[in-house]
């Protein structure tokens, strides 16, 4: 079990997809995204949702992802933040969302 003050340690943001494009250099199938956090600034992702997105699906939606994770180099791609979603029957991503459009940058709790 974790305590709350555990919790409140992980910055969970909402924010707005502005771009997806192929990650070529990535082992497993994945796009690069750039994300508006709103105040928080733009931040860079490499997600595995090629499944169940296209790149242009992905242009406009809202996700939910941590944003206090130290950077992560991906091949020649660092990674700022971490997108969530839920693994389906296949092990395939099902991205979190709002199910109304909140302003970038909002605080999950």
């Amino acid at each position: 079990m974790i305590q709350w003050d555990d919790f409140e340690k992980v910055d969970i943001r909402s924010g707005t997809i502005l771009e997806a494009t192929d990650f070529i250099k990535a082992k497993k199938p994945a796009y690069q995204l750039t994300i508006d956090f709103g105040p928080l600034g733009i931040k860079q992702s490499s997600a595995q949702i090629t499944h169940h997105y296209t790149r242009e699906a992905l242009k406009g939606k809202q996700v939910v992802a941590v944003i206090n994770f130290p950077p992560k180099q991906i091949a020649n791609f660092f990674s700022e933040c971490l997108v969530l979603g839920v693994y389906d029957e296949n092990k395939q991503v099902i991205l979190l969302q709002p199910d109304t459009t909140v302003a970038n940058g909002q605080r999950i709790g």
